[in-house]
């Protein structure tokens, strides 16, 4: 079903989080809602919920208005990434509690459980307790949870946050095909960049408690409505200039850019700028960066106002102290309005 935020605001202690968001969630589609701690993120998922009660505003799922239906009646469970299990209960039990809740009698909802342990690839843990697994499991279980309880919309708040770097990418793989096998409408909260590009169909950022920009993962990436958004993607650097007759031109240098006339800001990032060694050149090393599988080369020209960044693959020749050659890729520099 599809999923629609109208003019949703919310206030807390007398403090205003969430300033009139707008958002679309088709049938089946894979959001992720990402900014900084403290933009609105969980807020704004706990209200679609209804565990928090918007001050203005309206929840439609399916067209039908959620407002005043209670949170267990809405078909929208959350994953906390605290995952909340009960310790007293074996793995099984704590699988079909929402089951349980809603008088399916035991071996119907034990069977079920078994069903979704084979789904998160936890099979034989039925008889388990909450203290014998590790914590991926854990998550796993409070997955399998969220799903018995045969969510229209499936709700996640940072469920991968406490996990290790590895234990994290399995469990976005299994997140993600679930989420298509089964075809649920997900919404996933998220500070990190790479889990918002690479699992979302749509990406809105967020920031101070309004939604700044919501498009798909390339598009936010490539083409970010303001220096909020890009910079939260991609540090870099950014040049003050003008556009005319789609030409960038700056007190450094000047470029075509198919963008209307105007004022912007140009911004640099690293993979757009390309670097060679040479003896006459404006542009001198100053710091090799090894981070793995490449190095991160900083540059300043002569008078040290134009500080760049590239990425070189191994093996570098260039060391600190080099004079170099820069070479723009237009197709990956960015124009943002000012």
């Amino acid at each position: 079903m599809e999923l629609e935020i109208k003019n949703i605001s919310v206030s807390l202690s007398n403090k205003e989080i969430l300033k009139s968001i707008n958002l679309v969630v088709k049938d089946g589609e894979f959001i992720s809602l990402l900014g900084a701690s403290g933009c609105g993120k969980s807020t704004l998922l706990k209200t679609i919920a209804g565990i928090i009660k918007q001050r203005e505003g309206s929840i439609l799922l399916g067209g039908k208005v959620l407002d005043k239906v209670p949170p267990y009646k809405r078909k929208t469970v959350i994953v906390f990434q605290d995952f909340r299990l009960f310790p007293h209960m074996t793995i099984a039990e704590n699988i079909s509690f929402p089951l349980k809740m809603l008088g399916v009698n035991k071996s119907e909802y034990r069977k079920r459980a078994i069903e979704l342990l084979k789904k998160v690839k936890l099979e034989g843990y039925e008889d388990r307790h909450v203290d014998e697994i590790s914590g991926g499991q854990k998550q796993r279980i409070a997955l399998a949870r969220a799903l018995a309880a045969d969510p229209v919309v499936l709700l996640l708040d940072e469920p991968f946050s406490s996990l290790d770097v590895n234990l994290r990418k399995d469990m976005r793989e299994l997140v993600q095909d679930l989420q298509k096998e089964l075809k649920i409408t997900t919404i996933l909260v998220t500070h990190d960049q790479e889990e918002a590009l690479t699992m979302s169909d749509r990406i809105a950022f967020m920031h101070n408690g309004e939604i700044q920009q919501y498009d798909s993962p390339e598009n936010i990436f490539k083409n970010p409505i303001n220096t909020i958004v890009a910079d939260y993607f991609a540090e870099g650097t950014y040049v003050s200039g003008h556009i005319k007759d789609k030409r960038f031109i700056s007190d450094f240098f000047s470029i075509n850019a198919n963008k209307d006339n105007g004022s912007y800001k140009c911004l640099i990032r690293p993979s757009a700028l390309k670097i060679s060694k040479t003896r006459d050149s404006q542009f001198k090393v100053v710091a090799k960066v090894y981070q793995g599988d490449n190095y991160l080369i900083k540059i300043h020209n002569t008078d040290g106002n134009l500080k760049l960044e590239s990425i070189l693959v191994d093996p570098v020749d260039i060391e600190v102290g080099d004079k170099v050659s820069i070479e723009l890729d237009k197709d990956k520099l960015i124009f943002i309005p000012e």
